[in-house]
């Protein structure tokens, strides 16, 4: 594993937007490779899985103990309390509800503007931290479909934030045009073996919350969007990992 910072990168800080899930920490040790720095937001906006902010820090934990180079440019973490998003969304990662597709052909998990607010709060506090780039987990490729996931949105969004603060902000998405499998790839080739053992055993990302039950994969529910994308590509890398290519 190569832990060498490129020259254009050798002074430049990223700031992660880190959910504890298997995509943030596939681009939080992405970020790790490659940045001279690497702070952490997560955000508290009464999400129905919030035990993914309990597992943010062992992850981060897990990540410095493991990965010594890492851990050594691994800096703060941030955590905001955007609650009112919650407060004003009628979804089923807000509420107690059953998740379905709504007539506008979205699943009713779409948390309308979560995605834009997250980056201009993470934009916010990057300025003020001297960091001049955001890193997200954000993909259009296995997704829910979710508008403000596409890299035509994310585009739009950096000019508009480098606009608005009069300095250069740089929206990185590693996962924008891979799939689950090429991002089990990927996580690999970061870091081993190790490090999607680290994402099996401590990372969270079903939509339930759901921890009782340990798959191949990791925890969760089985069933809910986000266990089934997760289930899909894991298996899919495993069989051509077997079949010797990825």
């Amino acid at each position: 594993m190569s832990t060498s910072v490129s020259p254009a990168n050798q002074h430049r800080k990223a700031l992660v937007l880190f959910s504890g899930g298997q995509d943030s920490t596939a681009c939080l040790a992405w970020a790790l490779e490659r940045y001279a720095e690497v702070e952490t937001l997560g955000f508290d906006y009464g999400q129905r899985h919030r035990i993914e902010l309990e597992c943010r820090q062992t992850v981060r934990s897990e990540l410095s103990a493991r990965f010594l180079a890492w851990g050594a440019k691994l800096g703060e973490d941030h955590l905001l309390d955007l609650s009112l998003l919650g407060q004003i969304s009628s979804t089923a990662l807000t509420e107690d509800r059953a998740i379905e597709m709504q007539a506008n052909g979205l699943p009713n998990t779409f948390v309308p503007g979560r995605n834009l607010l997250f980056l201009t709060f993470a934009a916010t506090l990057a300025y003020r931290r001297g960091a001049s780039v955001l890193v997200g987990g954000m993909c259009e490729t296995d997704f829910s479909g979710y508008p403000d996931c596409r890299d035509n949105t994310l585009k739009a969004l950096q000019v508009a934030l480098s606009l608005g603060l009069d300095a250069p902000m740089t929206l990185e998405t590693p996962l924008m045009f891979i799939t689950k499998a090429q991002t089990w790839a990927m996580t690999e080739q970061l870091g081993g073996v190790a490090l999607n053992e680290l994402i099996i055993e401590h990372t969270h990302t079903c939509y339930l919350g759901e921890r009782s039950q340990r798959h191949a994969w990791g925890y969760g529910c089985g069933s809910c969007p986000a266990c089934e994308l997760r289930a899909r590509g894991y298996f899919e890398f495993e069989q051509k990992q077997q079949g010797g290519y990825v």
